[in-house]
């Protein structure tokens, strides 16, 4: 049944006859009664909490002494997740309860807000999971650094040997404010516009641990960038913040929410609001408010602010922000400029102060506690301290003498980092897969591994014709960690049949999405064609079959993403 219902509150969601009466959960229209188990155990103790309990009671007792709420929930506001139990294939990531995928070992995730770490932190890092992590780390394309194989029993030990530095793993995970992204070359690009460090500091030590804002709908991503390759994939973001020069009010921030991908991918939308840099934290307060107050929660899967802000539109969710949570209206403002450049600044680059910062790519995100621990001894070896992580799964050495350049770039060849990788090396990324994640169906990692290698193989003399990067981007699942909709080539895992009829690990390909990060015109989502799966093992086939069809049918400079939304899908198999 529905009825005609008057909207109880300005700026939350008009109802109508058509529109079912179901509350969406939202706190200032619904009031606050949890509608589901992951409101209920929110309401019930706030997530931060479970630190405590953590370290006096399940460190001591044990994984077998640990609350179930807290550890399928809870838990996850101090970055831990129970990782997957070996040998369980991808055909039962579905059938199974999360008590029977998982295993008593934990993925932790460090927080690294803007990247930044010193060569001291990054050391801290890379001891921890040699000694309590069995030598595992991946670089996410959050910025963040990820260890496995983790125990309970260890948590007090490495809280302390990383919080002595600097670093936390608060509100790494769970429904709330997650690391924010920034400018890997921030304060050191010669051609930056503004250095947005300032402004990252304030929000992550005013916001970050802050109890009114640990009970959100769903995770709440944030980017921040004042460098013109806008290198902080500020379109799938809740909240971002891109500079601009406006014509009256000097540098400053164009406003973009709402973006998020996942299974319903949608990318953000200006508000066409100037923020000045002293305003960018009230506003960042005043839009996770907005998602806090108003975001959906009876519904796990509509719970992201990007179906609020599909709802109200840019217009209606700009008048709430200025006259309910920040009492005074936002200058219009001008777009940024069309991105210049990449955003991955792998290679060598000059800073502005005439040294040298050198970006160097991983295959495929996956290092090791061994080669984390190299890297902080090789830059303070060539007079850095400095270490940058990107939203590209890269890491950047700063700070580097013009002298001793080449020697860097010789060093981290020698430990798996390298300076000049192959376009196939630079351009894939891979999320954790169904090594160590529950919700995977297939293997991500080693696959993609292999495809680079092979791909470097059979195509690294093409690679001057080829130009730039040809992204490749792999997933375990359809949730997009890995970014599949905004790559060249995307792929997202999923059992496929194969020629034999038999059900078999696979992806389902997306071809030419992309961000403006990525030396494009403009942001775009992938297309999908009818029936294109390729094998876990098949990659690279597919991969160089589609890439030699577009250097043969291609127009001009034209790019592999603007080519494979106008080929024929036959030309795409």
């Amino acid at each position: 049944m529905t009825i005609e219902q008057p909207t109880p509150i300005r700026g939350a969601r008009t109802r109508t006859a058509r529109t079912p009466t179901k509350p969406h959960g939202q706190w200032l229209v619904d009031g606050r009664e949890p509608l589901n188990a992951n409101e209920e155990f929110k309401l019930a103790d706030d997530g931060l909490n479970v630190r405590e309990r953590i370290e006096t009671i399940y460190a001591k007792g044990g994984f077998a002494s640990i609350d179930p709420t807290d550890l399928h929930g809870r838990f996850r506001w101090w970055g831990l997740y129970t990782q997957r139990k070996p040998g369980i294939d991808g055909g039962r990531t579905a059938q199974l309860e999360p008590h029977e995928l998982e295993d008593e070992y934990f993925m932790l995730r460090v927080r690294i807000d803007g990247g930044q770490l010193t060569t001291q932190q990054l050391r801290v890092i890379g001891e921890i999971s040699t000694e309590f992590g069995r030598d595992t780390a991946d670089l996410t394309d959050r910025q963040n650094i990820q260890l496995h194989w983790v125990q309970v029993e260890d948590m007090p030990e490495i809280w302390r040997r990383l919080e002595a530095v600097g670093l936390s793993t608060t509100e790494a995970c769970g429904d709330v404010p997650r690391v924010v992204l920034g400018s890997p070359v921030a304060g050191i690009a010669a051609d930056e516009l503004i250095d947005p460090t300032p402004q990252i500091r304030e929000i992550t030590d005013r916001f970050i641990g802050d109890d009114t804002l640990a009970n959100l709908p769903r995770k709440f991503k944030s980017a921040m960038t004042g460098h013109p390759s806008q290198d902080v994939v500020h379109e799938i973001n809740d909240v971002a913040f891109v500079a601009v020069e406006h014509p009256e009010h000097g540098i400053g921030y164009d406003l973009w929410v709402g973006g998020a991908l996942s299974t319903v991918p949608r990318l953000g939308e200006r508000l066409g609001a100037f923020v000045a840099p002293e305003r960018v934290s009230e506003v960042w307060h005043g839009v996770i408010q907005i998602f806090r107050d108003y975001g959906y929660r009876r519904l796990r899967n509509k719970a992201r602010l990007k179906f609020l802000l599909a709802d109200w539109g840019p217009e209606r969710f700009r008048e709430v922000l200025e006259t309910e949570y920040l009492g005074s209206p936002l200058p219009d403002g001008p777009p940024a400029p069309k991105p210049l450049g990449q955003g991955d600044h792998v290679g060598v680059h000059r800073q502005k102060d005439g040294r040298f910062y050198v970006g160097a790519a991983a295959v495929v995100g996956r290092v090791s506690g061994t080669i984390l621990t190299g890297l902080a001894d090789l830059a303070e070896a060539h007079g850095s301290e400095r270490v940058r992580t990107t939203p590209y799964q890269k890491l950047l050495v700063l700070d580097v003498a013009e002298d001793r350049v080449n020697s860097l770039v010789e060093g981290l060849d020698r430990i798996g980092l390298a300076a000049r990788p192959s376009l196939f090396r630079r351009g894939t990324i891979a999320c954790t897969g169904i090594e160590y994640c529950k919700l995977a169906i297939v293997e991500t990692k080693v696959n993609a591994a292999d495809a680079v290698r092979q791909l470097e193989e059979r195509l690294g003399e093409l690679e001057p014709e080829i130009g730039r990067p040809v992204t490749i981007h792999v997933n375990g699942c359809p949730n997009s960690c890995a970014r599949i909709q905004v790559a060249d080539i995307g792929l997202k895992g999923q059992l496929i049949t194969n020629a034999a009829g038999e059900q078999v690990p696979g992806y389902q390909v997306h071809l030419g999405g992309g961000l403006a990060s990525q030396d494009r015109e403009e942001a775009g989502l992938g297309r999908t064609v009818r029936g294109l799966k390729v094998e876990a093992d098949g990659i690279a086939d597919y991969a160089e079959r589609v890439i030699r069809r577009y250097l043969a049918d291609r127009e001009d400079a034209e790019t592999f993403a603007v080519w494979a939304h106008r080929a024929e899908e036959e030309a795409l198999q």
